[in-house]
């Protein structure tokens, strides 16, 4: 198994399993998002990425768990 390498911070736009990595979600949880409309993505012929700014987004909609 390859070692996995995070995307830079950098980086404008993240395949799915990019920011799978990004987010430390499993790859299906990130389509499942994207599905259900969470998860803003930009589709290009057949691709899907993800800005960066819509996983800041997505991550800062989450609520903490409660104590």
């Amino acid at each position: 198994m390859s070692a996995a390498i995070v995307p830079t911070t950098d980086q404008l736009l993240y395949t799915p399993e990019e920011a799978a990595r990004v987010l430390r979600f499993g790859r299906s949880t990130v389509y499942e998002l994207m599905a259900e409309g969470s998860l803003t993505y930009i589709k290009r012929g057949r691709s899907r990425r993800i800005r960066r700014s819509d996983l800041e987004a997505y991550v800062n909609s989450l609520e903490p768990a409660a104590a």
